[in-house]
């Protein structure tokens, strides 16, 4: 046998490691995109959110781009190379608007805050002056790569929270900015339903949840 078979063979099963990282996952947590454009960037924040632990993707899609069949999007090559294969294992759901997509989230007791360098006439936080752990179900939004996050989204947000620069250019790309604000937001989250339950049976645990995954021996 070759070390390239011995090395297939020791390696985890699919099974196994998804249920090595069940206790991980951060439950009643969206990341929702609003009207990307570019697929790349698409691919990037889905590999964000699944490295991270997101339990799903919602894209908002008023120019009616994407198939309605998530499964044939999956099958993209671009999509599948980009998000290395992330895309596999994400829940994601298409919604034609904005409001649409609002009206869904507020349906399931969800409340949203959307991520902006500058926003206008809206509560407004830096992303390590917020506490995400208060809202049970939450949703956080991320505009388009061309003119960020619209409006419609700031007047029915909770708030917005935007992450400190201190360059010449205060802006980053999609994917860097998800990526850095969903790790704050997931590791607030995994580390208060280590401790807490809120749902069933409410109240601390008796033993708490892991917050890290040990490294892998294989």
């Amino acid at each position: 046998m070759s070390d390239v078979e011995g090395e297939k063979k020791s390696k985890p099963s699919v099974r196994k490691r998804a249920d090595a990282i069940k206790p991980f996952r951060c439950k009643n947590l969206i990341a929702v995109i609003e009207d990307p454009v570019d697929m790349r960037n698409i691919g990037t924040i889905i590999r964000n959110v699944n490295g991270f632990g997101v339990e799903k993707v919602y894209v908002v899609d008023s120019r009616r781009l994407l198939p309605n069949d998530w499964q044939e999007f999956r099958e993209r090559r671009e999509l599948s190379k980009i998000s290395v294969s992330a895309v596999k294992w994400t829940f994601v759901r298409r919604f034609d608007t904005t409001d649409e997509c609002f009206d869904h989230l507020e349906s399931k007791g969800f409340q949203s805050i959307v991520t902006s360098p500058h926003v206008k006439g809206k509560a407004s936080i830096y992303l390590h002056e917020g506490d995400f752990t208060k809202a049970a179900k939450l949703a956080v939004w991320f505009g388009s790569e061309s003119i960020g996050i619209s409006d419609r989204a700031v007047e029915r947000s909770e708030m917005c929270v935007s992450i400190p620069m201190f360059g010449m250019i205060e802006s980053l790309n999609l994917g860097t900015s998800s990526g850095i604000v969903l790790y704050e937001v997931c590791k607030q989250r995994r580390e208060y339903q280590s401790k807490y339950r809120r749902s069933g049976q409410k109240g601390i645990r008796e033993e708490p949840l892991p917050t890290v995954m040990k490294p892998s021996a294989d």
